[in-house]
């Protein structure tokens, strides 16, 4: 399988296709996109107002805040759609030493603010923001701009290599200090689906995965806490009050869900039993709320996101485009799996957020900026005849 899978077809295309390329996409990712910010405003109204108003007396305060945030992402993605993509080549590498600096911000103790044994967050008077974030966009946008200009030479494992992997290293090992493993292995797979996007060999593609998988591997057994966190993943039962406790307590709010949920705001385990409810497992509360039928809708709005996505990459006018519209659509859809994956227990929990629906400024504000491009590039994508990039 090859990149070449993701080019426009060159046969006739079924209606609904013909129709998708005449417009709509622009459109039905907009609309989608709006559909996905619009549910999540909604559950973080109902999942947060039990702990907003316990610790701040206000079961307004999160919600608030998430308004806040989609109002600036509001911004960010209208002049993002309306500006030519092709202009954020020349953002692509000083956004991407901003986010370093960012980080290593972060890192230094007086800088950057902890939390729950981390250290991923900068404040600016009343704005907290998380550097991490804006690394996965940062990212993406300078490697489509490398191996866009590299062209057919990134069949060269030395071409392939550098300076994207030395880059993408230095952001990682510094996200991993933090520590943010999921962020880490988000902005990896992105990284990675651009290069195989741009023609890489699926040889030193593996290579690459294997050398990242063993890291991995290596910082699990290594650290306390995750060693600890992949034990409860594959055994929960074990200590069910502690290492196993949000997990059991997510599954308990998903089957309490049945079909159509208990209602919306009358969820009993936001009520303290749940950890992070409207935040990382969101997606349970969401579940007992609206029940299977709601998670459903959700999977299925995610699913025809990364669609429309893909759609966009296929169409897009440029290699840079196809590139940049192809680990968007990797980013949030990989962090969806992995998000919906620790909820459900089939995956490890990593703490990383269910994009556009759960809390949090940053993540939601980058996301609608990436969405944003993704849109600028359907705008100016090809019309029907036209050449592949």
């Amino acid at each position: 399988m090859s990149s070449d899978t993701l080019a426009p077809p060159r046969t006739e295309a079924h209606p609904v296709a013909a129709t998708l390329r005449h417009g709509n996409t622009f459109r039905l990712m907009a609309a989608t996109s709006t559909a996905l910010i619009g549910m999540g405003l909604v559950m973080i109204l109902s999942a947060s107002s039990v702990e907003a108003f316990k610790t701040y007396g206000s079961s307004f305060l999160f919600f608030r805040k998430q308004l806040v945030g989609a109002a600036l992402g509001l911004v960010a993605l209208l002049g993002l759609s309306r500006l030519d993509y092709r202009r954020l080549r020349k953002l692509a590498r000083p956004l991407f030493w901003l986010t370093l600096v960012g980080l290593v911000a972060a890192l230094i103790p007086g800088i950057g603010v902890s939390g729950g044994g981390s250290s991923r967050w900068l404040t600016f008077g009343p704005v907290t923001v998380q550097p991490s974030e804006l690394a996965k966009l940062a990212l993406i946008l300078v490697t489509a701009h490398v191996l866009e200009r590299k062209g057919g030479f990134v069949g060269d494992i030395r071409e392939l290599c550098i300076p994207v992997i030395p880059m993408t290293a230095l952001a990682c090992l510094l996200m991993i200090a933090q520590p943010d493993l999921g962020t880490t292995i988000i902005t990896v797979a992105a990284v990675l689906t651009v290069l195989y996007l741009a023609g890489a060999r699926m040889r030193h593609l593996g290579a690459l995965i294997s050398a990242g998988s063993v890291a991995a591997a290596g910082l699990i057994l290594t650290q306390g806490y995750q060693r600890a966190r992949f034990a409860s993943y594959l055994h929960p039962w074990a200590d069910p009050l502690k290492g196993g406790y949000q997990i059991i307590q997510g599954q308990i709010a998903l089957g309490s869900g049945g079909w159509f949920g208990v209602g919306l705001g009358a969820s009993r385990q936001k009520w303290s039993y749940v950890p992070n409810a409207h935040t990382d497992f969101i997606f349970a509360i969401l579940g007992e709320e609206l029940g299977l039928i709601g998670t459903l809708v959700v999977l299925a709005a995610f699913g025809f996101f990364c669609y429309l996505g893909i759609r966009i990459a296929r169409e897009a006018p440029d290699r840079f485009g196809f590139l940049v519209a192809g680990g968007i659509t990797a980013w949030i859809g990989i962090q969806a799996v992995i998000n919906i994956g620790a909820v459900t227990g089939m995956l490890p929990i990593t703490g990383v957020p269910l994009p556009m629906i759960s809390f949090g400024g940053t993540s939601l504000v980058l996301t609608m900026a990436a969405i944003g491009i993704l849109l600028s590039i359907a705008r100016r994508g090809h019309q029907p005849g036209t050449d592949a990039p």
